[in-house]
């Protein structure tokens, strides 16, 4: 009987507890919608919406004439909220939406997006991915047309969601000094050292969580707009670029070299017009740019007998020699110390004057007559170092700006070799556009500038950062002493290690630098070749430095490597430069009765043709106010006519430079294929002939 009871209180208490329990949740549930309603709705709408990024568009990156480095381009996801489109609409329009579908994507079948979208409208999800390929703006257009799409965002609930990227429409021109920039934020060149300005503002927008965890974008008043990215303009000139990596490009594949670089400086402004890095990349073929030894820490190296130039600086700024003394270099041995310093040309050079020390860059002769005239002082001489500006980094535009480094009498790392073996180049580390900016200050009369590599932030018309040529050194000698200086670097192409690029046409002046390689604690038969300089000689417009590691073959040396490639550059800037080659305007005209020829023209902006003509003197007819024109041989007189491209035919693009004829074409939904460089020669689509969908035009250019 005792369990009988216990069994039954037990069953009871179980009861009464479970009575509670069910009881307890009608309350809660109460208390949860009528006295926490609030709350809890509050909570759940902070979970389901929230106010998401919406990112900025990323300013460009413009050449010196205008011409684009870098641009976003916009990318679209095509998704859909497939329960937005009314009935009738949705059952007249899904057949053929999922057609076309179909044929674009071309991954699956009309009848699996029908089924895909009619299962998601049927689930009543508010958002559908179509396809994860991203497509291109004027596909974005063409799709607004197609049905239920037809009806928008809120009639059809098509969503195209922006997503933007990086394009360079010259390819792998000056990639490492346009650069680039990681999701991490971490880059290099341009785009990450002015990623303040080209980045913009993010803006937030309301987003609404789906099942599955995806994001779908709702409309708000209290959306903020993204603030755009700010444009930089460089002072790059595209042309010279091109011409620059070609042609160090050529020389570093046929001498198998390592790396090289190419710097084109404007004297006066100390822009930078060119700036090429190329190093052999992973196939060990071909070559391309991943770092900038131009400006990098990678790239300090010893410079070798460019920085001659500072030793003779400091020499003569001492009035210890005349360039007409002599100097006896006996066999090209002479014993400093415990080591021995050696001539490149065996047996030496003899007793021979000053001048023909440098030119013939004897390591005896400089670094004897800096012993001779330093050596009880060599603060003295290292004093000129800093009095040049190449004891400290230039703080330049470009982030990663590798440190100079010399060594300093009374430390522990100095020897009684060590004046020596610095005034030669060597116990020392230069960038490249350190040695750059010393010559350039030779080329400018004494006056050092700041390297440059852009001059403007803006949007439009409007600038908000200016960035003016910047003097570094008022004077980094006397007068007399540069003008010494001056002669000596003539005469080094004129007489001594850079004769073979003697320029009948226009005058050199430079320095042959090669440099011994250190590997392992030692001195090897590899060397860093350099060729530093300016031209023309007797007006320097452009000062330039080539540099190009561990060349192989026969005589690998500065003046038979790096100089022949300054003086390609060279040669094609100074024809194309018309500063540097003006225009004799009695010999250029037009007359009906002269026998002149006409010039070669093509297809291009009504603008700039105009332009380039009135440059050359030429009177020229031109229809005003169009923006395409076409050249016309009327009755041996030439014309430009308007060249119609808003037609809804296949233009006619012939003579064109690339970007004009990309911009026409690609306006025109069509796909281009080109080779070559310079203006279109050939089109494979007839001009005026019918444009067909998705077509592909294919040019040849020359």
């Amino acid at each position: 009987m005792n369990i009988k009871r216990s069994i039954v209180l037990r069953v009871r208490v179980v009861f009464i507890l479970v009575a509670l329990v069910a009881c307890a949740i009608p309350y809660k549930i109460a208390v949860v919608q009528l006295k926490e309603g609030d709350k809890w709705r509050a909570k759940a709408e902070q979970v389901n919406f929230q106010f998401r990024e919406v990112p900025a568009t990323r300013g460009n990156i413009y050449a010196a004439d205008g011409s684009l480095l870098a641009t976003s381009l916009p990318f679209y996801r095509v998704a859909i909220d497939p329960t937005m489109a009314k009935d009738a609409k949705f059952k007249a329009g899904i057949d053929s939406l999922s057609k076309k579908l179909s044929a674009f994507y071309k991954d699956k079948s009309a009848t699996a997006y029908k089924r895909m979208i009619q299962d998601a409208r049927g689930d009543k999800k508010r958002y559908l991915i179509l396809n994860r390929k991203q497509i291109g703006y004027q596909d974005m257009q063409k799709m607004t047309a197609w049905p239920i799409f037809r009806d928008g965002r809120l009639g059809g609930g098509v969503i195209f969601e922006k997503v933007e990227k990086r394009y360079r429409p010259f390819n792998s021109l000056a990639s490492r000094t346009v650069g680039f920039l990681n999701e991490d934020d971490y880059g290099a060149g341009i785009e990450y050292s002015f990623n303040n300005y080209l980045k913009g503002k993010d803006g937030k927008a309301l987003f609404q969580r789906l099942a599955g965890g995806s994001w779908k974008p709702v409309f708000d008043a209290e959306d903020i707009k993204p603030d755009n990215g700010y444009d930089v303009f460089t002072t790059l000139d595209v042309n010279i670029q091109d011409v620059a990596e070609t042609a160090l490009r050529r020389q570093l594949t046929a001498r198998e070299a390592a790396f090289g670089s190419v710097i084109v400086m404007e004297v006066k402004t100390g822009h930078i017009k060119a700036m090429a890095n190329l190093q052999r990349d992973k196939s060990g073929v071909g070559y391309s740019e991943s770092y900038n030894y131009a400006v990098g820490d990678i790239g300090s190296t010893e410079p070798g007998s460019t920085f001659k130039l500072l030793s003779m600086m400091a020499l003569l700024e001492e009035n210890k020699i005349s360039l007409n003394d002599k100097i006896e270099t006996g066999n090209g041995a002479h014993r400093f110390y415990n080591q021995t310093m050696y001539d490149a040309k065996n047996g030496g050079f003899g007793t021979i004057t000053i001048r023909e020390a440098f030119e013939k860059s004897s390591n005896v002769a400089i670094s004897k007559l800096v012993d001779m005239h330093f050596g009880s002082s060599p603060s003295k001489f290292m004093a000129y170092v800093d009095k040049a500006g190449l004891a400290e980094p230039f703080d330049l535009q470009l982030a990663g700006e590798g440190k100079p480094f010399f060594k300093k009498p009374g430390t522990k790392t100095w020897y009684g070799t060590s004046l020596p073996w610095i005034s030669i180049g060597y116990e020392s580390k230069l960038n490249p556009i350190h040695t750059l900016a010393f010559y350039n200050a030779v080329a400018n009369d004494g006056v050092m500038m700041k390297p440059v590599f852009v001059k403007a932030v803006g949007r439009g018309n409007t600038l908000v950062e200016t960035y003016e040529p910047e003097v570094l050194r008022k004077r980094i000698a006397s007068d007399k002493t540069v003008k010494q200086l001056q002669e000596l670097l003539e005469g080094v192409v004129t007489r001594g290690t850079a004769k073979n690029i003697l320029n009948a046409n226009y005058q050199i002046a430079g320095k042959t630098g090669t440099a011994q390689k250190i590997v392992n604690g030692r001195y090897t038969e590899t060397y860093y070749t350099s060729f530093a300089g300016y031209f023309p000689a007797d007006r320097p417009k452009y000062s330039m430095i080539v540099v190009i590691d561990s060349p192989n073959g026969y005589a690998a040396y500065g003046g038979d490597v790096s100089a022949p490639v300054f003086k390609e550059i060279a040669d094609r800037i100074y024809a194309l430069d018309m500063e540097l080659n003006p225009v004799d305007q009695s010999r250029i005209f037009l007359a009906e009765n002269q026998n002149v020829k006409m010039p070669q023209v093509g297809a291009g902006k009504g603008e700039e043709l105009q332009g380039i003509f009135e440059m050359l003197g030429l009177s020229v007819n031109s229809p005003t106010g169009e923006d395409w024109v076409m050249p016309a041989k009327i009755a041996e007189k030439l014309e430009l006519k308007i060249n119609n491209t808003d037609k809804a035919v296949v233009p006619d693009v012939f003579g064109m430079p690339l970007r004009d004829a990309l911009f026409i074409l690609e306006n025109k939904g069509l796909k281009v294929i080109y080779k070559g460089k310079g203006k279109v020669l050939e089109q494979s689509l007839a001009p005026g002939s019918q444009l067909g969908k998705n077509a592909t035009i294919n040019l040849v250019l020359g």
